[in-house]
């Protein structure tokens, strides 16, 4: 992405509600994603159109410009089914590298409604293609501010 370390970050955590693209695969909850948005450096939640918020997750690690690490739980997982996603940032010559790793699909179990009877390796590429869009559309949001 051709922004800085910190731009790549702030539009990340700051603007997620415009870029996150929803996928009928792995919505967050039966009611669509809403709109996402971090709660300072706290929590994940979206905003569902009825007005009411949905915590995704907390944030366990903040360095703007490096590193953003955060729980991530659909509304359909049980209390203690949670996943985790780290998000880098890298300077790579002039352009910022956003690498997103989202761990833990392997503790939801095949017939859960969010794995959609999916082995793992299929769960893992199916989100890695997902990930891949919203990243796309990250790069779109960075792009239209220079």
């Amino acid at each position: 992405m051709n922004a800085t370390l910190l731009e790549a970050f702030d539009v990340f955590t700051q603007e997620i509600g415009v870029w996150w693209r929803p996928n009928s695969l792995f919505e967050l909850t039966p009611r669509g994603d809403g709109v996402l948005r971090f709660e300072g450096e706290a929590r994940l939640v979206t905003i569902l159109p009825s007005g009411k918020a949905f915590e995704i997750g907390r944030v366990t690690a903040w360095r703007p410009g490096e590193l953003l690490a955060f729980t991530w739980r659909q509304a359909t997982f049980a209390p203690d089914q949670i996943t985790y996603v780290e998000v880098r940032f890298e300077a790579v010559g002039e352009e910022t590298r956003v690498t997103v790793e989202h761990r833990g699909w392997d503790a939801i179990p095949q017939d859960h409604v969010a794995r959609h009877g999916f082995p793992l390796a299929a769960t893992q590429m199916r989100l890695a293609e997902h990930w891949r869009v919203s990243l796309g559309a990250l790069a779109q949001q960075i792009a239209a501010k220079h």
